[in-house]
């Protein structure tokens, strides 16, 4: 019993834990102009400078909006108008190896800087468009899906 009450303190205790660690924020706007926004979690919100970005957010700019985003890694990614990226993945955890960046380019242009990510594992940043996807191999790269 008393081994039993000691598991469900410790798995009290880490419960936060896991919580905490999906619901933290992976990057933050840094600039925004115009029309844009940040969907996370089925919330929509205009995106201001600070504006959380989460796994699975939606990052939309309007005809004459642009913004640009920073990564957890210092990865950089700036949207030009009608522009719409999901992020869907992201794991930065450098010293357990755990290092993903995953996302999903609908329509409209993106600038990439890599950041820790792309310079440590390469092959574990990813951009889909609608007609293929995009292996990062170097540090920057400028990339536009048209409608």
């Amino acid at each position: 019993m008393m081994t039993m009450n000691r598991t469900l303190f410790a798995l009290a205790l880490l419960l936060p834990l896991g919580v905490q660690a999906e619901s933290q924020a992976i990057g933050f706007v840094k600039n925004v102009a115009g029309e844009a926004s940040v969907s996370s979690a089925g919330n929509v919100a205009k995106a201001d400078v600070g504006t959380p970005i989460f796994t699975g957010s939606i990052l939309k700019t309007g005809s004459g909006g642009s913004m640009g985003v920073t990564f957890r890694d210092e990865t950089v990614m700036s949207f030009g108008p009608n522009t719409e990226l999901t992020v869907d993945e992201y794991l930065y955890a450098p010293g357990q190896g755990k290092l993903k960046l995953g996302s999903k380019l609908s329509k409209g242009s993106m600038n990439y800087v890599s950041g820790v990510i792309a310079k440590l594992q390469p092959d574990a940043v990813s951009v889909k468009t609608p007609t293929g996807t995009i292996g990062v191999r170097g540090t920057n790269f400028l990339v536009k899906v048209e409608e």
